[in-house]
C-alpha cells in the first residue's frame, strides 16, 4: 500500500511539473485537529484537540477539477482519563506527524469544491504526558511502540473566496495500524481519526 500511495505521489509531482506555471496557486493552511484513537481497547479514549500548519499548492486540471497536494504538520492523538476505587490518571497521547496528503478536487459551483484523497504520514514524534494519583506527573517516550507510517484517506469540502482566502473542513480515515508494540500481550489494531477546520490564503 506504501508503494502505490508513492506512485500516487509522484504522479502528483509530474503533473505539477506538467502543468501551465501561471495556473497554478500556492498557499498555506492552518487551523484545528478534533484527532482520536479508534479501535481495539479505546474506549475510555477522547478527542485531543490541537492544531494543523503547512502549505499546499494547486494544479487545476480542467474548469472542474484540481489536484491539491499538501505538506503539514499536524498534532495528532487522544485524552485518557480513569478514576476508580481512589486512583486517577489523566494523560494525553501526543503524536505529530509530518502529512503528505494529496487531494482531488471537483468544483461543484464556483468556489465550492467537495475533495478526497490518499494521504501518507510520517511520524514525527510519540509521547504521552500527563497525572496520575500514585507517580503524579509524568512523562514517556512512546515512539517505539507506534508505527512511524500512517496512511489514511481524506474527505471534505471547500470554499475559496476571490480574494485568495479558502476554508476547508475535512475527516482523515486511518486505515494503517498504527500500535507497534511487539511485545504487547494482545494484538490490537488501532487507527488515527482526525477532523480538521482550516483556514488559509492562495497567492
Amino acid at each position: 500500500m506504501v508503494k502505490k500511495l508513492l506512485v500516487v505521489l509522484f504522479l502528483g509531482l509530474i503533473t505539477v511539473m506538467n502543468a501551465q506555471e501561471e495556473s497554478i496557486r500556492f498557499g498555506a493552511k492552518a487551523g484545528l485537529n478534533l484527532a482520536n484513537i479508534t479501535g481495539d481497547g479505546t474506549e475510555n479514549l477522547d478527542m485531543r484537540t490541537s492544531f494543523h500548519i503547512g502549505a499546499l499548492v494547486e494544479i487545476p486540471l480542467s474548469d472542474k477539477f484540481a489536484l491539491q497536494p499538501e505538506l503539514m504538520y499536524s498534532a495528532q492523538g487522544a485524552k485518557f482519563e480513569f478514576s476508580d476505587f481512589g486512583l486517577t490518571d489523566e494523560s494525553t497521547i501526543k503524536l505529530d506527524y509530518l502529512n503528505i496528503p494529496v487531494m482531488a478536487k471537483f468544483y461543484v459551483v464556483e468556489g465550492l469544491s467537495i475533495q478526497a484523497g490518499p494521504q501518507l504520514g510520517i511520524l514525527l514524534s510519540a509521547k504521552e504526558e500527563g497525572e496520575d494519583s500514585i507517580d503524579g506527573e509524568y512523562e514517556e517516550d512512546i515512539k517505539d511502540f507506534v508505527s512511524s507510517i500512517d496512511l489514511g484517506l481524506n474527505f471534505g469540502l471547500g470554499y475559496q473566496l476571490e480574494a485568495g482566502i479558502f476554508f476547508e473542513g475535512r475527516y482523515n480515515l486511518g486505515l494503517t495500524n498504527i500500535n507497534d508494540d511487539d511485545e504487547a500481550v494482545d494484538d490490537s489494531s488501532v487507527r488515527n481519526s482526525v477532523i480538521q477546520f482550516s483556514v488559509g490564503y492562495k497567492f
